[in-house]
């Protein structure tokens, strides 16, 4: 006579863990979405006059973003069905091909003084700094996590990530990608912060930060002008209204111009070649033009809810380096989106940064659309709400 085997006595408890957990993050997802949406709407509203003019074509921008946010979406839906602890393992080698492509990038031809991107023949362009970004979020989480209870010693909580840090901040320097390096240099603050390094260690990279900037101005005389003009064009952009002061300016007449509601979806006047770059960095400006205070404050509120639910997906993450992952990644679109609202409102001096989901750039947006895919493959796996 035969018999049904009886289940090994672990194996209940590990189904009713299996079935508390929830699945994707509707909520997060959703915000995302709307984001997306959002921001294409208003790259094509705010981009087609400037890519009639410089391509012939109101679609040029709009066009590829919409290929660029489609593929995204899919590789999203793809990283969240895959373990993220998969990312253990290939945290080291993407650290790796990061630098190897940001030191290829500087023997790239210049685009506005600057060597930021690859050419793919066929394909378009490759930027290496965003492919930095993330392999930064995942060698930092990789290191906190397996070390979390040696990060107040220099050894493990200072060094390594120092060196990382300086060796991907020197080569985007060279390029030079100055909101690039400010970006990952935060990022990596704030993982350090959250993974427990000691606090006394950020006092001393403070004061060693400082040097290094005294010593830049005795050893590098040539940066101070340039860092002068660009300080007394933040302090006063009318000083210079055709040089330094002309983008802000015009950013500043468009936001004013915006009112309480805006001129309406599509009505910009500052778009057509006022507002330089405005299917980029300088979107932000076209969208309080077009859609006003309300436009802007949801906008903020987006990015916000973002935030929120993020840290809410971390805090119920099932181990410290999901957790990690979802901090880093949550962050490095918060702290994008706050530069890039504050350079457009010259509350920071100009430092060239794009507004995430926003701005034009297919590299950026599918990045950035498969971090979030592991923060909802982190969200499969966290404990209940």
């Amino acid at each position: 006579m035969f018999s049904i085997p009886h289940a090994r006595p672990h194996a209940r408890p590990k189904l009713r863990r299996a079935a508390a957990r929830p699945g994707l993050d509707v909520a997060f997802l959703a915000i995302l979405l709307l984001l997306l949406c959002y921001g294409l709407l208003m790259l094509y509203s705010a981009g087609y006059a400037v890519a009639l003019y410089r391509r012939g074509d109101a679609y040029a921008y709009i066009r590829p973003q919409l290929l660029f946010a489609a593929l995204g979406v899919a590789a999203m839906y793809a990283a969240s069905l895959v373990d993220y602890h998969i990312w253990h393992r290939l945290a080291w080698p993407l650290l790796g091909v990061s630098l190897v492509l940001l030191v290829i990038v500087l023997f790239m031809p210049e685009y506005n003084g600057c060597k930021r991107w690859l050419v793919l023949p066929g394909l378009g362009t490759l930027q290496p700094s965003e492919i930095a970004k993330f392999s930064v979020v995942l060698v930092f989480s990789h290191i906190i996590s397996l070390n979390h209870d040696r990060m107040k010693t220099f050894s493990t909580g200072v060094l390594p990530f120092g060196l990382v840090l300086g060796a991907v901040a020197v080569l985007m320097l060279l390029e030079p990608h100055l909101s690039g390096t400010v970006l990952i240099l935060g990022i990596g603050a704030v993982l350090m912060f959250v993974g427990g390094t000691g606090l006394r260690w950020f006092g001393i990279a403070a004061a060693l930060g400082v040097g290094a900037v005294a010593a830049a101005v005795v050893l590098l005389p040539d940066l101070v002008p340039y860092a002068a003009s660009r300080l007394a064009s933040w302090q006063d952009p009318f000083a210079d209204p055709l040089g330094e002061g002309h983008q802000t300016i015009q950013s500043l007449y468009a936001i004013a111009s915006g009112g309480l509601v805006g001129l309406g979806l599509g009505n910009s006047r500052q778009k057509y070649l006022y507002v330089p770059e405005p299917q980029n960095d300088f979107i932000f400006s076209i969208l309080c033009e077009e859609l006003g205070f309300a436009g802007a404050a949801l906008v903020i509120l987006l990015f916000l809810a973002l935030f929120l639910r993020g840290m809410s997906i971390a805090v119920r993450a099932r181990d410290k380096f999901g957790a990690l992952l979802v901090v880093g990644f949550v962050t490095q679109v918060i702290l994008q989106a706050v530069l890039n609202i504050a350079v457009v409102t010259n509350t920071i001096p100009n430092t060239g940064i794009s507004l995430p989901f926003f701005s034009s750039g297919g590299t950026s947006l599918m990045m950035l659309l498969g971090e979030m895919g592991i923060v909802l493959s982190v969200s499969r796996q966290a404990d209940g709400v």
